[in-house]
Formats: C-alpha cells, structure tokens, sequence
C-alpha cells in the first residue's frame, strides 16, 4: 500500500517509518527538509497548507496523523486546522484510512487544554467519510518523548524534590517500541477502521513510582515530599527551571497530569496481540539511548 506519515520527523514518526517502509510505500511528511531515509519518500507541507496536503496525499491509501503544535500558544487552534485540513483533503483524495495517535484520559470531564486539545483533534479528523483508527496511548517510554525526558531530568538533577499532587496520579506507560507496533499493525486493517483503541504498557503505577524506578535505574534514591499547594500551572513552571524541556511544551502536559491515563478497554490486544514490553526494560533501553547520545557531543 501507499502510506503517508504525517509529523514523521517527530519521536514517534521516526521509529515507525522503517517499520511501515518494510512492508509498504512510505512518504514520509515534514514541515522542514530531513535527511534522505532508506525505503522512505520525504516531503514537505505544514499540514494547515491545503493545496500541500492535497500534493502529499495523491494515490495515498492509508495516511498516519502524528501532528502536533505543542510549544506555540495557539496550538490549540493550530491542531485543529491542520486536522480539519487533513481530513478534508483526505476524503479528496479516496484515503482509504486514517490513523490517529492521541492520548488516554481524553474522555475525563475535567480535562487540560492539551487533553482537550487532543480530544478535539480526534473529532475533527473523523468528520468526514475517511474511517479513522484512533490509538490513544498513555505516556510513551522511549527516548525523545518530552514526558519521558522530563521525568529523566528531574531525576538526574534533584536529590530531593518537592512535587505536586499529580505524582499520586495513576498511569500505564507503554514502550515505544509498541506504541509503533499497535501503529504499523493496524495499517489497512479492516477491523480497525472506524475504531479507538485504548494503549498502555503491562503495569499501572503512579508518577511518583515512575520516577522512583528511573531513579533506581540510575543508581540514585531521590527525596520526594508530596505537598497540596504546589498548582500544575506553578509545577511546569518549577518544571521549566530543572529540566531540558521547553516550559511551553511543558506546561500543557503537565496539566494533564492531573488526569488518569489508565486504560479502559484492552481489545486491541486481542486483535494485535503482542508482548508488551515491562516498563523496566522500557526505561533501562530508553536511558542506555540517552547515554549514548550524551556520549556522541
């Protein structure tokens, strides 16, 4: 088949591109020229641009929507341009499918604008004729994920921390590596079409067991004292003083934080059932890739 990936330069694009490329015609989209891929198509167009999605997506029959416009402050209004631009230009072209990676949790009531802002792009990708594969996955272990990252970084760069009540929350991290399984395995599946699928790793924990096990992993037992008072709007900014990730990218999903992203509704592993990968090894893979490209500068 032919498949197009939108956001392919992102951590997730990148990992699924050679997956997809082995079995099937890939263009892979960006806003900005990368590096050649083997068995891969670049080409660029903002996804908001309709006549260069419309150039992207001719003789495409299965099309992968990886978007984001995380770090600006109207990404909320730009993700959903870029959806509605896509999904228009989609049905145009006789796309056959596409799928959507989002997050778990965008069904609470109470919800961040980032998890809204997720919801909202899920919807509007739907609103045509094209059936969409929606994969809504907690936060992904591997290396370049702006979650993961962060949690890194606090780790490695506080003895002791005084953490905000979301380190209570529960969530179910799953490895990349599967997250790019369950995406490639659901490329022209007819079951899939039309349908969301809930994706998490094999263990629930809660933020706090997360960076405490990342800790173990990195030889260090870090203090953290839990306190009330502590807002998620002040914990991204806290947050943009002690880690490497951008307080705009930041702050949204640590807002989110706030909502549990425990999965709900576990079919897709009857219908692609694949070993998932311990959150241990998850992280002891992601952090062996974070030291060896510390190691190459």
């Amino acid at each position: 088949m032919n498949v197009a990936v939108f956001g392919a330069s992102g951590t997730i694009g990148t990992a699924l591109l050679p997956e997809l490329a082995a079995a099937h015609d890939v263009v892979a989209v960006s806003r900005t020229e990368q590096r050649e891929t083997a068995g891969v198509t670049w080409k660029i167009a903002d996804a908001t641009n309709r006549d260069a999605v419309a150039r992207v997506l001719e003789g495409i029959d299965v099309a992968y929507y990886l978007v984001h416009s995380l770090g600006r402050s109207d990404f909320e209004s730009q993700d959903l341009k870029a959806a509605e631009t896509t999904a228009r230009e989609a049905e145009r072209a006789g796309v056959r499918q596409l799928v959507y990676l989002g997050g778990l949790g965008d069904d609470s009531p109470d919800l961040s604008p980032h998890l809204r802002s997720r919801r909202e792009t899920g919807l509007r990708l739907a609103s045509t004729s094209v059936p969409v594969t929606t994969l809504r996955a907690a936060m992904v272990v591997g290396r370049g994920s702006a979650a993961f990252e962060t949690i890194v970084a606090l780790v490695d760069r506080l003895p002791a921390m005084v953490a905000p009540r979301w380190v209570s929350t529960r969530t179910q991290p799953v490895a990349l590596r599967d997250v790019v399984a369950y995406l490639s395995g659901v490329c022209g599946l007819d079951p899939a079409l039309g349908v969301a699928y809930d994706l998490g790793g094999p263990e629930v924990m809660s933020y706090r067991e997360m960076m405490e096990r990342i800790a173990r992993l990195r030889g260090k037992r870090p203090l953290i004292l839990e306190v009330p008072v502590l807002t998620p709007y002040l914990s991204s900014l806290w947050l943009h003083l002690v880690t490497p990730v951008n307080a705009a990218v930041t702050r949204p999903l640590i807002e989110g934080l706030r909502t549990e992203t425990v999965v709900r509704d576990d079919h897709i592993r009857r219908l692609l059932p694949i070993e998932l990968t311990p959150f241990d090894a998850a992280a002891r893979s992601a952090l062996a890739q974070h030291t060896d490209t510390r190691s190459a500068y």
